[in-house]
């Protein structure tokens, strides 16, 4: 069974659902090693000074940031972890906003938040209310020392966390030379335009990931189980001992907890950060864009929840 990336709770409002994040993509690139040709043994990468060609021990190895061609400047472990954010286990929803506001580009990696165990309540309440009413909830999580934005969606059966990107990482497509005006700019005429429509509702069809595979991957994949057959070659694999569930969480007054929250935002609204603002002023409104994130992470089902354990490392981008 897959182990937890992080463990803590989903808060709304007053509302805290214990949950563990789990990983929603399945990493399944073929990994080469690179051998030397006479005599097939491994090659092995050594970190050597420039200048000397001596290797360097790790003790003695530091970051710099290169600011201008050969110019750098050192940063020590302690300037990156004052930098680093404070460690807490909550998945904060700051605001909710439509999802179809938030511009596809945004969205980056997808994770599933399965609910603690007698936790359930609260995760099926938060889900199905995401469901009817269109939203998704804008939230901040930090996951080992790094701090990302995030949107928590309803899919299916699961609360999907979808890792964000900030502004910033996005190209704007004003910086390239893009075609603008209307057809008669380019001599486009309606029989044209009424042909292109033909076409594209003559090969339109129902969304089915499943039809979809990687065939390079697989013929790669085909050709090495052949080789590994002819050499008489074997794998195995050790399965890793399955962790126990987590402790029994509280039962809580949601009633109680809901009126609370919505008396506390009456009093004092919630301030959207920077951010969250420009994610969801800068995405162009679109009616797809909902349609085009629900299927981010179809194909994975939430599982039962794990126990608390060390974070592993995600997968880091383009994916974090």
């Amino acid at each position: 069974m897959a182990r937890p990336i992080w463990t803590g709770t989903l808060s709304f409002g007053l509302l805290n659902v214990p949950v563990s994040l789990m990983s929603g993509e399945r990493k399944v690139d073929l990994q080469f090693r690179m051998l030397d040709s006479r005599d097939k043994k491994p090659i092995r990468f050594e970190r050597v000074n420039a200048d000397t060609g001596e290797e360097v021990p790790w003790k003695d190895i530091v970051k710099a940031y290169e600011y201008d061609k050969g110019s750098y400047v050192v940063l020590e472990e302690s300037d990156i972890k004052s930098a680093a954010p404070e460690s807490h286990e909550t998945v904060e929803v700051e605001t909710f906003v439509d999802a179809s506001q938030i511009d596809p580009r945004y969205y980056e990696k997808p994770y599933l938040l399965v609910p603690g165990k007698k936790a359930e309540k609260g995760y099926v309440l938060l889900r199905e209310t995401l469901r009817s009413t269109g939203k998704v909830g804008i939230a901040r999580v930090v996951v080992r020392t790094r701090e990302y934005l995030c949107a928590v969606m309803p899919n299916e059966d699961a609360l999907v966390l979808m890792i964000l990107r900030y502004p910033q990482e996005l190209v704007d497509p004003e910086e390239h030379k893009l075609p603008t005006g209307s057809l008669s700019d380019y001599r486009i005429s309606s029989k044209e335009t009424a042909m292109a429509e033909q076409l594209i509702e003559s090969m339109s069809g129902e969304w089915k990931p499943d039809d979809y595979h990687d065939e390079f991957r697989e013929r790669l994949q085909t050709l090495l189980t052949k080789r590994i057959k002819s050499k008489g070659g074997t794998t195995t694999v050790e399965d890793e001992p399955a962790p126990r569930e987590d402790a029994a969480t509280n039962v809580v007054d949601f009633m109680s907890l809901l009126q609370k929250s919505l008396d506390a935002k009456k009093r004092t609204p919630a301030k959207k950060s920077a951010a969250v603002s420009k994610v969801v002023k800068k995405a162009k409104p679109a009616k797809k864009a909902a349609k085009a994130t629900k299927s981010a992470s179809k194909a994975t089902k939430a599982t039962k929840a794990t126990k608390k354990t060390a974070a592993k490392r995600a997968p880091t981008r383009k994916a974090g």
